[in-house]
């Protein structure tokens, strides 16, 4: 590691990028290596998991979507919109995992190199680095379901890298390539709402260049604000109300009835006219549902999505209150109801709010130092079948679906939530060291990246804790960043105190 005062000017370089991957015997024999080793991982994994893995529901809302080419639906549409854009050249869901995979892995290795070629870590840091990136079991599990989790993953992975390009080489080509990647990575899930703002810390502290730096900010949320009034223009003409997406009516509205079934009936207070249908149905199923908790198994959830999809819980039954002839799972009535639903919920936030950072808030903050493992924990959700469309769409010979082992257990990621916890420690930790030996002083090149990762790492946090139930598939870009930082961070401590 480079430990002068003021490291070199990175235009300095005189090998190119290529080169210092292909030229340098030690990274030209990792990139081959890691190709060999990502077939052979592929083809193992391939062959105990013939089929590509589903979520229960969002899976077939995606496919469905694709099928149809909504230009709005019950998830964001950038990841239906790939699916329909890949199958014009393949339904075979074995080459859409296997171009998943290949695409997460090849984001992943990138950004590693791309730490190497400017951070210039030892060689010891860079095996370790390049060896669990190459080998983590999660990416295999991750690209093998059809869901947005592994495209989302590999675009975080190519924004991350070029932000570190635009940061000590911008030009008016990656800057724009990287607005346009935040672009992309909001229309396949609105937490990248956040990203331009980790764009604006960059240029602040990077101010070479600034007005093209500046270009980037302006792209990407131009994109996005148009992105974002184009749907609120789609939903006021199916729906009567501007809004952006009905998804977050609903989510505020789940996620405010986990905090409002800690309230006591004596401590209820009075709600608006237009809430009490609902409340009296929601109180109800609570006053039933707490005492009979082999009935009503969610009663031991902390917190999940469940309220949102469960035609049984108060949320959808309402839907049949209001209207008994409609369907319950019709994305216009879904659409319809989540303004009403968002008002809802952010009363129930509002009136209750110590309850609500009680029981939702402080477990999802605990969620998020140790992710569950959610729909990871068991192959295709421990379901041995798919639903219509995804036999039509991939071309099954019939809804069944198998691997070759004994059941649909994971077994091998099931040290994630406490690794997670580690490396979510070892990063506070790493990042309090850093700041009381002045490490910023020492390296400033990482001090810098430093300062962009500790903001995302906070906003990922704020965003994540209060938005919706937090999992594994969710943080896993916020778990690689710790990671590679965390690394980085114990070599400089190592150093610095050999030298003392």
């Amino acid at each position: 590691m480079n430990t002068s005062i003021q490291p070199p000017i990175i235009e300095d370089k005189k090998n190119t990028y290529k080169d210092f991957i292909f030229k340098n015997p030690i990274n030209k024999k990792l990139a081959l290596a890691g190709i060999f080793i990502l077939a052979i991982q592929l083809i193992i994994f391939k062959h105990y998991y013939p089929f590509a893995s589903f979520i229960n529901a969002d899976s077939y809302t995606y496919l469905s979507s694709a099928f149809f080419n909504d230009d709005i639906g019950f998830h964001p549409i950038g990841y239906p919109k790939f699916l329909r854009l890949f199958s014009i050249f393949s339904h075979s869901d074995t080459i859409l995992v296997a171009f998943q995979y290949i695409l997460l892995q090849i984001s992943a290795l990138s950004f590693t190199f791309t730490i190497f070629y400017f951070l210039n870590p030892s060689k010891i840091s860079r095996i370790i680095l390049f060896g669990s990136v190459l080998l983590n079991p999660a990416s295999l599990y991750l690209a093998n379901y059809i869901s947005s989790d592994s495209l989302f993953l590999s675009l975080s992975l190519i924004w991350f890298n070029l932000l570190l390009w635009c940061i000590y080489q911008p030009n008016f080509k990656l800057v724009t390539l990287n607005a346009i990647v935040v672009f992309l990575l909001f229309i396949v899930r609105y937490n990248a709402l956040y990203y331009p703002a980790i764009l604006a810390i960059s240029t602040l502290l990077y101010r070479r260049k600034i007005f093209i730096k500046l270009w980037g900010i302006a792209l990407a949320t131009l994109l996005i604000g148009l992105f974002i009034q184009f749907n609120r223009q789609q939903y006021l003409e199916l729906t009567g109300h501007k809004q952006f997406t009905p998804f977050s009516g609903w989510q505020i509205a789940n996620n405010a009835m986990f905090a409002y079934r800690s309230v006591d009936n004596r401590e209820v207070k009075e709600v608006p006219y237009k809430f009490r249908k609902l409340n009296k149905i929601i109180r109800d199923y609570y006053d039933s549902a707490r005492n009979n908790i082999k009935k009503y198994p969610e009663q031991q959830l902390k917190i999940s999505t469940i309220f949102m999809w469960t035609p049984r819980l108060p949320l959808k039954r309402y839907l049949k209150v209001i209207d008994s002839t409609q369907d319950i799972n019709d994305f216009n009535a879904w659409a319809r109801i989540a303004p009403f639903y968002e008002e809802f919920g952010w009363f129930i936030i509002k009136t209750y709010p110590l309850t609500f950072i009680k029981h939702f808030l402080l477990p999802n903050a605990s969620n998020y130092y140790s992710p569950p493992i959610e729909y990871l924990e068991q192959y295709s959700t421990g379901v041995d079948h798919v639903e219509p469309i995804a036999k039509f769409w991939f071309g099954y010979k019939s809804e069944k679906i198998y691997t070759l082992f004994s059941d649909f257990k994971v077994n091998v990621l099931f040290f994630f939530p406490e690794l997670m916890a580690a490396l979510n420690t070892m990063f506070l930790l790493g990042v309090i060291s850093f700041l009381i030996l002045k490490g910023y002083t020492i390296n400033r090149e990482l001090g810098k990246v430093l300062i962009i990762v500790v903001c995302f790492w906070l906003l990922n946090f704020a965003f994540s804790i209060f938005a919706a139930p937090i999992a594994l598939r969710f943080q896993l870009f916020s778990g690689f960043l710790t990671f590679v930082f965390s690394v980085l961070l114990i070599e400089f401590i190592i150093q610095k105190s050999v030298k003392e």
